[in-house]
């Protein structure tokens, strides 16, 4: 092993261990599942944002979305960066401070579908445990496939075996979690969206450096037909300019629609402390999430103009979303320091990784032991058992994950836009209905997660099979299906209660 290797490895190890040792410090302040869930609604205006969107973001942000400027230019990365951008924005400016307030009034619900159940004043918790079910059929793959990552960056850089990677990986992220709760989670989440927007950093100004200058890439990609417009791109094979259809241009801004369905994200709103400093999150959230998605995408032009300055070989196909492996390695060469700085980008990449893993582990077992089994497993326990139950279960959870994640060839990665989609559809119209439209009912809110679930699966096996038009991003669809469902049979079925109506009109008044 070389200098520059033990330096890296160094570097990641003393990162993964302060993740194990916040989790450690995070324990002591968890005495129920509130606490373990929630963060019993303590977080700082600066951890809700940031550990939002590090939750948010995952590998993709450092690895897919550079790698898809790099082959074909900016309109694909561009549209989606702007679709997310735009989404961000308007979710933390119209959902999260009602949502905070809804669900603190709403029977001091800690999970989302809890306080569907406890919206809708829904006794036979209906809506609690169907939410849950589907919490579970996309959040498991989902996380599955953040273990996955962290096993292939490890086996790759080191000439690990991937099995023991992914699994040390794995137990390095359910331990800080299991520890801490949701307090950890969002506090390393915190700490990983520094060491990512550093790493985004870093790997700019070598590129940049390396390439020959900011002249050298922008001549480089100008000289590519198609590169650098928005409304075309770039095709590696042949080296011709191809159309980019409005169908794609919609297709990429409805990302942006998954936002409203979120769990992991939408926890974060429910959790801080002061509804008035979500005010303060929704700048430094956004301003970040514009910045990095522009820095990344810039990369991938970056790493471009350096294949063209010689300094590493084409990447092809899958292979383009390790260009910022590939400009940490080429950096790693460059002394003791320079080594230490390509651990850091690694240890970004890594955390990228870890912070979506960790929220999406808490919202899988909650849903599993407080909106499925919580009447069976909590009625006669204490706090303390009751805190035994939820780790049990997020243990149990992340077995199956990494279960799943076994296979180094394994498809898990295709799960990622499918699991956006499904969140989206599932969740994100009953959200919005539940905040924003007095009329609603559960029997509205129940058809609409039904009809948005089932419809990203028939889209995207189906229809989207048919081509042309119908081959649009299976989220937009389901999500208008939803959104019709809901609002039909609400208007179909008896009008909510005096009670429920009271409530929502506190909640608007305020």
């Amino acid at each position: 092993m070389t200098t520059a290797h033990i330096c890296i490895m160094a570097a990641i190890i003393v990162y993964l261990g302060a993740m194990i040792f916040v989790g450690y410090l995070c324990s002591k302040n968890n005495n129920d599942s509130s606490d373990f869930y929630l963060g019993g609604r303590k977080l700082g205006p600066l951890v809700t944002a940031m550990s939002a969107e590090a939750s948010d973001m995952s590998s993709w942000l450092l690895m897919g979305l550079p790698g898809l400027a790099y082959l074909t230019g900016i309109a694909d990365a561009g549209w989606t960066a702007i679709g997310l951008a735009i989404g961000t924005y308007v979710n933390w400016r119209i959902v999260a401070k009602k949502i905070r307030r809804y669900t603190h009034v709403a029977g001091n619900s800690i999970t989302l579908p809890s306080f569907f159940s406890n919206r809708y004043r829904d006794e036979k918790k209906i809506l609690q445990s169907i939410g849950a079910i589907f919490i579970v059929i996309f959040f498991i793959p989902y996380t599955a496939s953040g273990f996955a990552a962290c096993g292939k960056l490890f086996a790759s850089l080191f000439g690990v075996k991937y099995l023991p990677a992914m699994i040390i990986s794995a137990l390095v992220i359910v331990g800080y979690t299991t520890l801490g709760g949701f307090l950890a989670a969002s506090t390393t989440d915190f700490i990983q969206s520094i060491i990512m927007s550093i790493a985004l950093v870093i790997v700019f100004v070598f590129g940049i450096s390396t390439a020959g200058g900011i002249d050298a890439v922008a001549d480089h990609a100008r000289s590519l037909p198609g590169y650098l417009t928005m409304f075309t791109t770039y095709d590696p094979t042949t080296g011709t300019e191809q159309a980019y259809p409005l169908l794609n241009i919609i297709s990429m801004l409805a990302w942006g629609l998954g936002y409203f369905g979120m769990p992991h994200i939408l926890l974060r709103f429910m959790a801080i402390e002061d509804e008035e400093k979500l005010t303060l999150s929704r700048r430094v959230a956004t301003t970040w999430v514009v910045i990095s998605l522009a820095v990344a995408v810039l990369i991938g032009v970056v790493g471009l103009g350096m294949t063209a300055a010689g300094e590493f070989d084409l990447l092809e196909g899958s292979a383009s979303e390790t260009i910022i492996v590939r400009i940490a390695d080429l950096l790693s060469k460059h002394g003791v320091i320079a080594a230490i700085l390509a651990g850091l980008i690694l240890a970004g990449i890594l955390a990228s990784t870890m912070s979506t893993a960790d929220s999406q582990l808490l919202a899988a077992s909650s849903a599993v032991s407080s909106d499925l089994l919580g009447s069976i497993l909590k009625d006669k326990e204490t706090k303390k058992e009751s805190m035994v139950a939820d780790k049990i279960t997020l243990l149990l959870i992340a077995v199956v994950a990494m279960f799943i994640a076994r296979d180094p060839n394994s498809s898990v990665f295709t799960i990622v836009s499918f699991a956006w989609a499904g969140f989206g559809a599932v969740f994100g119209p009953v959200v919005l209905l539940a905040l924003f439209w007095r009329r609603s009912n559960w029997q509205g809110a129940l058809a609409g997660m039904i009809c948005g679930g089932s419809m990203v699966f028939i889209w995207k096996y189906g229809i989207s099979k048919l081509g042309g038009a119908w081959s649009i991003y299976e989220l937009l669809p389901a999500f208008v299906v939803a959104i019709a469902a809901n609002i039909i049979i609400s208007l179909l079925t008896k009008s909510p209660s005096r009670e429920i109506t009271d409530e929502f009109d506190l909640v608007n008044q305020k």
